[in-house]
């Protein structure tokens, strides 16, 4: 498609809209106009786009006319309620809540992984949760060539991906503690300053939470393959950016350290960053705005036959939902699918 397009970001003032733009930005979209939408205690104000401000509208079900792509990251109310205005309009949404991911009507879309899937969407696409996107870069390679019968996944999730309120509730928490006062617990249920919670998210009845599920039944969705069983363990630490994932996988065919390695180095969006005897490995304190997918820590289980353990991190904020995101945009353009097939579907 050779049309310059009209873009939306919609929730532009949060912290992962705001990377949107950046995204955006950074990444030469080819757009004509870039608009920002977000609740209405915002109108008026300016979020950066380059060297330039764009004027903050507010979100209205009628916004959308004209609009060729809205990217959402208002939260999963937000976009049940104008997702599907933005679809009848023929505005092709990407939504980085949790609010379609399972709706068999939507793509879930990691481009590195399933780009396929885009092809006769409905208007709603969805992007994975941060942390089943980078797991899932890491190990599509492998499933490919070896097949994954089990994963056992434990993350070390980062404040912002609870947004920018989980950043604040952090840094104050320090400054709180360092001057000796006691802090104080908003976001949070208990202090994630020098802590680390086992809880994200809601808890359901199986005692899992509702993030790790998420986990487990998206990569199912993502690999299109309901035999991988999958099992997630998913805790909050006082790290700003950037999600840690202990990952181990069991396979049908054996699969080498040595072989991993190689594999991995050559997959799209995957950077191995893998030497103990030099001590690399990698940190969320080096991968922040990092593009790329880290793994590291690659060896084989001795436990088992043929089970491999790594150690994956990225940016939550970037991979895990901003750039993820513009990627899908990128290759809805790439495969002339900016268009909506059934205006009414989401409507009915």
């Amino acid at each position: 498609m050779s049309k310059k397009l009209t873009v939306a970001v919609v929730g532009a003032t949060g912290a992962v809209g705001r990377e949107m733009l950046k995204t955006l930005h950074d990444r030469n979209f080819p757009a004509s106009q870039v608009l920002a939408f977000a609740s209405a205690r915002s109108e008026g104000a300016k979020v950066p786009f380059g060297d330039k401000e764009i004027v903050v509208h507010e979100l209205k079900e009628d916004v959308f006319n004209g609009v060729d792509l809205a990217i959402f990251s208002a939260g999963g109310a937000t976009s049940l309620k104008f997702s599907p205005h933005a679809a009848h309009a023929g505005c092709v949404v990407v939504d980085n809540s949790a609010a379609w991911r399972m709706d068999e009507r939507c793509p879930l879309v990691v481009p590195e992984v399933n780009a396929h899937a885009l092809e006769g969407h409905k208007g709603i696409i969805a992007n994975p949760n941060c942390s089943t996107i980078q797991m899932v870069v890491a190990l599509k390679p492998i499933h490919d060539a070896v097949t994954i019968k089990r994963i056992v996944v434990s993350t070390y999730q980062a404040v912002s991906g609870t947004g920018q309120k989980g950043i604040m509730e952090l840094e104050q928490q320090v400054r709180d503690m360092f001057n000796g006062r006691d802090p104080e617990c908003k976001t949070y249920p208990y202090r994630i300053a020098f802590n680390i919670l086992p809880h994200i998210d809601i808890f359901l009845d199986n005692d899992y939470t509702k993030e790790e599920m998420k986990m487990v039944n998206e990569t199912v969705k993502i690999f299109e393959d309901p035999s991988v069983k999958v099992t997630a363990t998913c805790a909050r630490v006082p790290v700003f950016y950037c999600h840690s994932e202990s990952v181990n996988i069991e396979t049908e065919k054996k699969m080498t350290a040595k072989e991993a390695r190689i594999l991995l180095s050559q997959a799209p969006g995957v950077r191995v960053f893998d030497n103990p005897r030099e001590l690399m490995y990698p940190m969320p304190g080096y991968c922040v705005g990092e593009d790329a997918t880290f793994v590291g820590r690659i060896r084989e289980d001795e436990s088992i036959d043929n089970g491999l353990n790594m150690w994956i991190v990225a940016d939550n904020v970037r991979k895990g939902a901003a750039l993820n995101a513009v990627q899908i945009a990128e290759e809805l353009l790439k495969r002339d699918l900016v268009r909506v097939t059934d205006r009414n579907v989401f409507l009915q």
